[in-house]
C-alpha cells in the first residue's frame, strides 16, 4: 500500500514526520510522494495559531479530494488538543494523537482490519520519556536536524505546545554525543540542535544544554553548531558565554521576545523584561559582532494598546535583529489569555502585522548588507548553495562538495 505523509508547522512536526515514514517503510509500505496517490494519508496537524488550524483542515480536504477511497489519519499537535473537532470532519477517518504518534502503523492497521476505534489520544503530560529515542536525526538537505529534547514545562498564558508536547524528556547526553560523531564520521560538518524547547534540554535528567554544548564542541569534524529556537529567561550567564565565545557555536541565534512591552510580557507571563533581553542581545553582538538575532513577536495580545505596540515596534527598530517572525495573537484552547478579557480587534491586528512586516524586510536588506565584504563560514546545502554561519542563504557556483563548510568573502 502507498502512504503520504504531509507536515505543517514546526521542524519537530518534520522530524515526526520522518520518524512515521521509517515506521512505514519498516512494515513493506511504500511512502510516496503528496503529489502522487496515496492509499493512506497521514497529516501531521500543526495548532500553534488559528491560521495553523484552517491550513491543517485544508490539507485534510486535499487529501480525501485526490482519493476519495484513500484513509485519512490526522495526527500532531491539533489531533492532540482538538480530537473531537478533527473527528467530526466528513473527510477525517482517523485521529492520532501525539501521545500516540510511536503506535501509528499498528493504530492504522488495526483500523484497516475492522473499522473500530478512530480516536486514540491520551493524556500528553503522563508521557515521561521520548518514545523516538532510535532516530534522533532527520536531514534539511545537506544539514542533520539532531532533536535533542520534546515537551516544554513553562506555561506562557498564550502557548498551547505544552498541552500539545507534553513535559519535557530529552534525549540522554551520550546518545547525542554518540549520534554527532557518526555524523562527523560520515562528513558532515554542521549539525542543528532542535527541540520544543531546546533551553530546556536536560531538565528532566540533571544535565543542561550548556553541559550538553561543552561535549558536542569537542567532537572533530564538526565546525559548526546550530541553535534553535532559545528562551530568554532560560539563557544562563554560563550558556551566554560559552554561545558567545565558541567558534564551532554558529553566530546565529533566535531568541524569541514576543513583545516589547514589560506590561504585556508580564501578562504573557515570560519571566523576562526588556532590559534582561536587551542584555542578552547586547552580549552577543559586542562579542561576536555579524550575529544574526531572529526573534518571533506576538501582535494584539489581549488589552495590548497602541503604546504598548510602539514600545515593540521601537525596540525592533533600535535592536540589532536580522529577522523576525510576526503573528497575530489568537485564542487557543487551555491557555490563560484565551480567558483574557480586552481583546483586539482584527482590524487593530492587522495593521500592526502589517506594519512589523515591514520592518522585517527592511531589517532582512539591512544585515545583508552590512555582511557585504565580511568573511564568513559556510555551509554547501545544494550544488551551488550555500547556507552562511549567520543565516544568510546565497546561491554561488563552484561549490560541489555538499555538507562541507567553506570559507567565502560575500
Amino acid at each position: 500500500m502507498k502512504v503520504s505523509l504531509i507536515t505543517l508547522g514546526c521542524r519537530s512536526n518534520a522530524f515526526d514526520t520522518e520518524l512515521m515514514a521509517n515506521y512505514f517503510k519498516s512494515k513493506g509500505y511504500e511512502v510516496v510522494n503528496y503529489q502522487e496517490q496515496a492509499d493512506i494519508y497521514i497529516i501531521n496537524t500543526c495548532t500553534v495559531t488559528s491560521e495553523a488550524d484552517r491550513s491543517s483542515r485544508q490539507a485534510i480536504h486535499r487529501a480525501k479530494r485526490k482519493n476519495p477511497k484513500a484513509l485519512v489519519v490526522a495526527t500532531g499537535c491539533y489531533a492532540q488538543i482538538n480530537p473531537q473537532a478533527l473527528s467530526s470532519m466528513q473527510d477525517v477517518d482517523m485521529v492520532v494523537g501525539n501521545s500516540h504518534k510511536h503506535r501509528i502503523v499498528e493504530l492504522v492497521e488495526e483500523f484497516l482490519q475492522d473499522k473500530g476505534e478512530n480516536i486514540f489520544v491520551d493524556n500528553i503530560f503522563r508521557q515521561s520519556r521520548l518514545e523516538s529515542f532510535d532516530l534522533i536525526t532527520f536531514f534539511e538537505k545537506a544539514r542533520p536536524f539532531i532533536k535533542v529534547q520534546e515537551g516544554c514545562n513553562r506555561f506562557c498564558t498564550f502557548c498551547v505546545i505544552p498541552y500539545a508536547r507534553g513535559k519535557v524528556r530529552s534525549v540522554p547526553p551520550e546518545k547525542v554525543i554518540k549520534e554527532v560523531k557518526l555524523l562527523a564520521q560520515k562528513g558532515f560538518q554542521e549539525v542543528v540542535l532542535t527541540g520544543t524547547q531546546l533551553t530546556q534540554y536536560g531538565w528532566d535528567m540533571g544535565t543542561s544544554l550548556y553541559e550538553l554544548l561543552r561535549g558536542l564542541i569537542e567532537i572533530k569534524g564538526i565546525e559548526l553548531i546550530r541553535l534553535s529556537s532559545m528562551h530568554p529567561s532560560e539563557i544562563g550567564g554560563e550558556l551566554l558565554e560559552l554561545i558567545t565565545s565558541e567558534e564551532k557555536i554558529a553566530p546565529h541565534f533566535h531568541i524569541s521576545l514576543q513583545s516589547g512591552s514589560d506590561r504585556i510580557l508580564k501578562l504573557m507571563e515570560r519571566e523576562y523584561t526588556v532590559s534582561d533581553y536587551v542584555r542578552i542581545v547586547d552580549k552577543i553582538i559586542s562579542k561576536r559582532p555579524i550575529s544574526a538575532i531572529g526573534t518571533d513577536i506576538i501582535v494584539g495580545f489581549p488589552t495590548e494598546t497602541e503604546e504598548d505596540f510602539e514600545q515593540t515596534y521601537g525596540l525592533l527598530e533600535e535592536l540589532p535583529i536580522a529577522y523576525m517572525h510576526v503573528f497575530p495573537y489568537s485564542d487557543r484552547p487551555f491557555t490563560k489569555a484565551s480567558k483574557m478579557e480586552g481583546k483586539v480587534s482584527p482590524r487593530a491586528k492587522d495593521e500592526r502585522v502589517s506594519k512589523l512586516k515591514e520592518l522585517d524586510k527592511r531589517k532582512r536588506e539591512g544585515f545583508y548588507k552590512e555582511s557585504l565584504g565580511k568573511e564568513l563560514r559556510a555551509t554547501v546545502v545544494e550544488m551551488g548553495k550555500l547556507l552562511t554561519e549567520n543565516y544568510l542563504q546565497l546561491e554561488v557556483e563552484g561549490f560541489t562538495e555538499i555538507g562541507k563548510v567553506v570559507r567565502i568573502r560575500l
